[in-house]
């Protein structure tokens, strides 16, 4: 069994990523770390993120870098959505998600092309989304708990030209898949939100 797992920046995808990988009993990749990572290793290399030579050559980082937790930084998500609009990097990255997804027993990869890209076959496609505003003041209110000081209006800009480039790249921008479920987590709990997911899910299946 395949499940696939997209949706913009802080839309909660990952969070209900993981809930229904451990629910099923599926092993997860969260697609987005290998972007970021990217996206560190051309800050590591002084390159430019726009450039997609240097952009390229960002994607011969070392596997350890998935652990660094700098990735989780904002900085590095925007770096992470700049590398992202190269078709070369996609297609470099691409074998790794599609051999993950296609290992026997099936598993669950979250991002922002899975279910149009990376695994158009899977038998489940769930899109979650929610307004930038309240994306914001989760990663506002993250970011906070965490001791980083930090503008909430420099936040919603960001994540809003993340989605802006995001959806508008040539190549695999982010969007629905036509046979997706969409599950809006803008006015719900983490609990609510993961329960929906799971009922969302599990119907699909008994749909066959």
């Amino acid at each position: 069994m395949i499940i696939a797992v997209d949706g913009p920046t802080a839309s909660g995808k990952g969070t209900l990523a993981k809930a229904l990988a451990a629910h099923f009993g599926l092993p997860l990749m969260d697609t987005g770390m290998l972007y970021r990572a990217v996206g560190r290793q051309v800050q590591l290399n002084s390159g430019d993120p726009d450039d997609a030579a240097e952009a390229l050559a960002g994607c011969e980082f070392a596997d350890a870098l998935l652990e660094d937790p700098i990735l989780r930084s904002e900085e590095i998500g925007g770096l992470a959505s700049r590398v992202s609009i190269h078709p070369a990097v996609r297609a470099a990255l691409n074998k790794r998600q599609v051999d993950f997804a296609n290992q026997p027993g099936g598993a669950l990869l979250d991002g922002r092309d899975i279910g149009t890209v990376i695994a158009p076959n899977a038998d489940v496609k769930l899109f979650v989304t929610a307004p930038a505003g309240v994306r914001a003041r989760r990663r506002h209110s993250e970011m906070l708990s965490h001791g980083m000081n930090v503008n909430f209006t420099d936040i919603l800009a960001d994540i809003e030209a993340r989605d802006i480039r995001d959806s508008t790249r040539a190549d695999a921008p982010l969007k629905p898949a036509e046979d997706a479920l969409l599950l809006d987590t803008g006015d719900l709990t983490i609990g609510a939100a993961v329960q929906a997911a799971i009922a969302l899910v599990e119907a699909r299946l008994r749909k066959g």
